[in-house]
């Protein structure tokens, strides 16, 4: 776990995607929400959360889907 007391929520002004198994290539996603646990991040898209992490250019790079339970999602950091 990320043992992180404190979520930020994001501006979604930010380029957000996830990285497709097995392939070099990305899918971006149009999140409702991005909640900041400092450098990991979750982002509500398309009625899933992914997790990922925060670049410093403000990008967030997503590498995992936890489906719509948030507190699934937020026991996978």
């Amino acid at each position: 776990m990320s043992g992180d007391a404190e979520a930020v929520l994001l501006s979604l002004e930010r380029l957000v995607v996830v990285e497709q198994y097995g392939l070099a290539d990305y899918d971006v996603l149009q999140p409702d929400v991005i909640l900041s646990f400092h450098d990991l991040c979750l982002a509500y898209a398309d009625d899933d959360w992914f997790m990922g992490q925060l670049d410093a250019d403000g990008s967030v790079i997503c590498w995992a889907s936890y489906g719509p339970d948030l507190a699934e999602a937020i026991r996978g950091l």
